[in-house]
């Protein structure tokens, strides 16, 4: 199993529209994705860095897919879909990395 890591960085000027995030988003990657792969999606808001400063990322979604192999058939399947959509929702260009799962 592998964790897709999808980070939204903070920063002057940002705009990131969480409903639509959450509500349009969110359900359209999973959908896509659900047969290649996608078995669970977790979505983070950032709310401060230790000791109480900003928090370094606004949002942060964690994409469990069966393989790194699955993961980039759902991207060449869907990912125009899903990549077009994110302007619906942020000016943010989005961090994406994949991890493999230790423990």
């Amino acid at each position: 199993m592998v964790i897709i890591s999808v980070i939204y960085p903070a920063g002057e000027g940002a705009r990131f529209d969480v409903d639509y995030y959450l509500k349009s988003h969110m359900p359209l990657a999973s959908a896509r994705w659900k047969d290649y792969g996608l078995r669970e999606t977790k979505v983070l808001r950032g709310s401060s860095a230790p000791g109480g400063g900003a928090a370094p990322y606004l949002i942060m979604a964690l994409l469990s897919f069966d393989s790194a192999a699955a993961f980039e058939q759902a991207l060449e399947r869907h990912g125009q879909e899903i990549i077009g959509d994110v302007p619906n929702f942020t000016n943010i260009q989005p961090i994406i990395q994949v991890n493999d799962v230790l423990m």
